[in-house]
């Protein structure tokens, strides 16, 4: 009997941590996903990563924007080409788990272009929706 309850102890300990290290997998795909879109110059197909809302936020030097179709045509006005999109690298530094369907991740960007390098950090806030993880705010700087 001892046994078995020690298993259930370990079994308990042991599929949550499995479950959120599948979790951080599918946001760090979600990430490398928008990443490969957008050095392909394909900003519709990066903007898949975002939630398809008009409760999208999204905080730039502008200050804050609110919705999906905002951000992408924003995105769109800001980057009218590849060049002007260049080649874009991330490296994440945290992905946390608040909960099964809610996420945080700290992370910099960098972009190689032509003329400059320009660089910063993202805090990106995800909820999983019909098992697809979406950033439904997103602080770039």
């Amino acid at each position: 009997m001892k046994k078995l309850i020690l298993l259930i102890l370990f079994l308990v300990k042991i599929i949550p941590v499995a479950a959120q290290d599948d979790d951080k997998k599918l946001i760090l795909t979600v990430l490398e996903n928008q990443r490969m879109a957008w050095n392909r110059g394909d900003i519709p197909e990066y903007m898949q990563g975002y939630l398809k809302s008009d409760s999208l936020l999204f905080v730039g030097k502008s200050g804050p924007k609110y919705g999906w179709e905002n951000t992408l045509a924003n995105y769109q006005k800001s980057y009218p080409d590849k060049q002007s999109m260049g080649f874009l690298s991330f490296r994440i530094r945290q992905v946390k788990l608040f909960s099964p369907d809610h996420a945080f991740v700290l992370g910099a960007w960098h972009l190689k272009r032509e003329k400059d390098e320009p660089q910063g950090y993202f805090t990106l806030i995800l909820i999983k929706v019909q098992g697809q993880w979406k950033i439904m705010a997103d602080h770039s700087s």
